[in-house]
């Protein structure tokens, strides 16, 4: 089933009777709904209510003196995402404009937890994670983070993406990790588990199929945090990871971007592997996921990836989970 279409006219779409009937999900998943902006997730296990604020793709470009060695890797994103059109009023905004509306909004709707989806940054800048990290803490509101192709990338430095992922996670984008891997992590809240899995390469590593597989034996209810949208048929490239085209030849934005070609073989073994397993989780509730900067939502097994538009433009999912009959 494919509901972009219900999305973009604001109706409802509920999971059918055969998508929750006569499988172990069935003890998880219940009904969702989604109206404009507005998501409930409704699931058999016992949670307390819970208003999540997803965020994705802000595209924040703020820099300064530290940054100035590195100019040339970054010029092209920071001057990206400078004039964006609000996504409710129209008006002009800058992408830090649209965060602080977006924090602000989270705080005043009294917002449980926040999941960022990647790539909250044009490109790595000690400055911009420092402005990020303050926001956040003023909130007083939990948070995860996972990061974007965008978060680590400094465009046309010599190196493999895992190699400048490894290297800028660690030494710029450390704090949004609060203390956890990069690759992979999870934070439980109000009987919900949020698990992050850094797929912003369009690959998943072993230990990252081997952590989310351990998640699937949990008596908890799970939300999914990726960057990159889980392959559906019919769906663009963006939709990368698992995507059965995805590759050199699928490839077109590495010049631009100034970045190695995706692999001539396509996707390994075990990012196929995860693929399977995560539409085969009976305790997961949705998959929250960015990249593409336009909404949509498909199904799967019964389960629904939630793919937002770009938080540049104010834009924000809000996902409303409670226990049902």
């Amino acid at each position: 089933m494919n509901a972009s279409l219900l999305t973009g006219l604001g109706l409802a779409a509920k999971a059918s009777a055969a998508d929750t009937e006569g499988n172990p999900a069935n003890e998880y998943r219940s009904t969702f709904s989604m109206d404009q902006n507005q998501v409930s997730l409704y699931t058999h296990a016992r949670v307390e209510p819970t208003k999540v604020f997803h965020i994705t793709d802000t595209h924040l470009s703020l820099d300064d003196e530290r940054g100035v060695p590195y100019r040339e890797f970054s010029a092209r994103m920071a001057a990206a995402y400078t004039g964006n059109s609000h996504f409710q009023s129209g008006e002009t905004c800058s992408a830090e404009e649209s965060f602080e509306w977006t924090l602000d909004r989270a705080r005043k709707g009294k917002a449980n937890f926040l999941a960022l989806t990647g790539d909250i940054f044009s490109f790595p800048s000690e400055a911009a994670v420092g402005w990020v990290l303050k926001q956040l803490d003023a909130t007083g509101i939990p948070f995860a983070y996972v990061a974007g192709n965008h978060d680590w990338h400094y465009e046309g430095m010599k190196g493999s993406s895992r190699e400048l992922r490894d290297t800028w996670t660690t030494e710029r984008l450390a704090p949004m990790y609060q203390g956890n891997s990069p690759l992979y992590a999870t934070y439980e809240y109000n009987g919900i588990r949020f698990v992050c899995i850094d797929n912003s390469t369009y690959e998943i590593l072993p230990e990252q199929l081997e952590f989310f597989t351990a998640q699937m034996n949990s008596a908890l209810p799970m939300l999914l945090l990726l960057h990159i949208p889980l392959y559906m048929p019919g769906r663009s490239m963006g939709f990368g990871c698992g995507h059965p085209e995805w590759g050199e030849q699928s490839d077109r934005n590495y010049e631009i971007e100034r970045r190695e070609k995706w692999p001539a073989g396509g996707h390994t073994q075990v990012t196929l592997d995860f693929y399977r397993a995560v539409f085969e989780a009976p305790n997961l509730l949705a998959v929250l996921a960015g990249h593409t900067h336009r909404q949509s939502l498909d199904i799967k097994n019964g389960i629904p990836q939630l793919v937002s538009r770009e938080n540049a433009s104010g834009f924000y999912l809000e996902v409303n989970i409670q226990t049902t009959g």
